[in-house]
């Protein structure tokens, strides 16, 4: 006998929104999915961990002879898959029903659904790559008006030893505009790829980069108060061990504004600290000749207290030690140092975004089964959605759910930045 419209109504829900969900992805769609796909299961709880690759240093002799030379610690970092809150949609059952019966005629109600499941996750891991991007192109608050400065993003990641190849610049609508005047000149964009993501890409290749445009940028407003610029009132932890399963590093500050709010986001610059090449170890240069200031970036809201003081946990640690073998600046972050908050007090920024497709990694948890109806849908790279439909005896309704439990890695805050113009 044929299966009844009721026996697969869930599988023919998942398809329809399955579908669009996969044609409006753009950021997820450029980040390692792959990594995290399948590691989460009921016994792996909320986190998983990846081991991150080990770094030595070479010694040199004339002879040969390394007696006096002190073998390199092997030290094994984790980089750490965190699961995040559910994100649902609930719908009324008759709705869904009649949509499903109407077929094509009434697309636009699973758009609806896929659109805003995707629009949720994309904003949230839009954030968490914002708050998790180690790197700094221009100065915060400068416009991004030329694809020079599109190109210094691309060449900060070279200097800083960022692999060539997957590397994506993403942009909000606003600088596409401002980038138009020579947009048709870079290049055609593959046809194969998803609707949204094909009509995101502004070039396939410059400067290295893919360049896309995304409406999900998150965004973040600093604190009132004119004083951003503090110091150190400790010199904080300078060695891998401490920062090699988060690679974040916790600073204590002083003699900021008051009360300060310093958001998640926000970009910090120390004094008497440079970037270094995380492959050659040696000082970045910039095209004037200078060293470029160690920066990173605040990895959660902080309000200091009437002293201006506080800690505040940055990604992208600054390690300084005597092997070299994981330095990231040229010299250890000393006990008052200034410490500068990046951009204008009370202010709304909407940094764009450059990585590395391995800086990242999104997956999703497995969610339980609920006592109705369930089809798990999942895109080829891993992401899945239970959809389920379900009685209220007590209100005599039956009601649809669509739900996606995400999961979010940096695994590298030196492969990623937020990226402005150059002042």
């Amino acid at each position: 006998m044929a299966n009844s419209f009721d026996s697969n109504f869930t599988e023919k829900l998942a398809k329809k929104v399955l579908t669009s969900f996969e044609s409006k992805r753009v950021l997820s769609k450029n980040v390692n999915t792959q990594l995290l796909s399948g590691q989460f299961n009921p016994d792996s709880g909320e986190t998983i961990k990846f081991k991150r690759p080990t770094d030595y240093t070479s010694s040199r002799t004339s002879g040969g002879n390394v007696t006096s030379v002190t073998p390199d610690s092997i030290i094994r970092g984790s980089a750490v898959g965190t699961v995040q809150d559910y994100m649902t949609v609930l719908m009324d059952f008759n709705e869904a029903d009649q949509a499903l019966k109407m077929g094509n005629d009434e697309n636009e109600f699973f758009d609806a659904a896929a659109s805003r499941i995707v629009t949720d996750l994309e904003v949230d891991f839009a954030n968490f790559m914002k708050n998790n991007s180690g790197l700094l192109s221009g100065a915060v608050g400068q416009a991004v008006n030329t694809w020079g400065e599109v190109a210094n993003a691309g060449a900060v990641m070279a200097a800083s030893g960022v692999p060539a190849g997957d590397l994506c610049y993403g942009v909000n609508p606003y600088t596409q505009t401002a980038l138009a005047d020579v947009q048709r000149s870079l290049g055609a964009v593959d046809p194969l790829v998803s609707e949204a993501h094909r009509d995101a890409i502004i070039s396939k290749s410059f400067a290295g980069m893919k360049v896309i445009t995304a409406t999900t940028l998150a965004s973040h407003t600093t604190g009132a108060g004119a004083d951003r610029a503090g110091t150190l009132s400790a010199a904080p932890t300078p060695t891998y061990l401490a920062a090699k399963d988060t690679m974040t590093q916790s600073i204590a500050v002083t003699a900021f504004q008051a009360n300060l709010v310093v958001a998640a986001g926000e970009t910090i610059t120390i004094a008497g600290c440079n970037r270094l090449n995380l492959n050659t170890r040696q000082p970045m240069i910039d095209a004037a000749g200078a060293k470029v200031p160690f920066t990173g970036v605040v990895t959660a809201t902080v309000t200091l207290n009437g002293s201006g003081a506080g800690t505040l946990v940055i990604a992208g640690p600054a390690i300084y030690e005597a092997t070299g073998a994981h330095n990231t600046v040229d010299a250890a972050a000393a006990s008052g140092a200034v410490v500068t908050l990046g951009g204008a007090a009370s202010t709304l920024y909407q940094p764009n975004l450059f990585w590395a497709k391995d800086a990242f990694s999104i997956g999703s948890v497995p969610i339980m089964k609920l006592y109705s109806t369930d089809t798990i849908a999942t895109t080829k790279d891993g992401l899945q959605m239970r959809i389920s439909k379900y009685a209220d005896g007590d209100a005599n309704k039956q009601t649809v759910r669509i739900d996606i439990r995400p999961a979010y890695a940096c695994l590298n805050p030196f492969m990623a930045g937020q990226g402005f113009g150059i002042a």
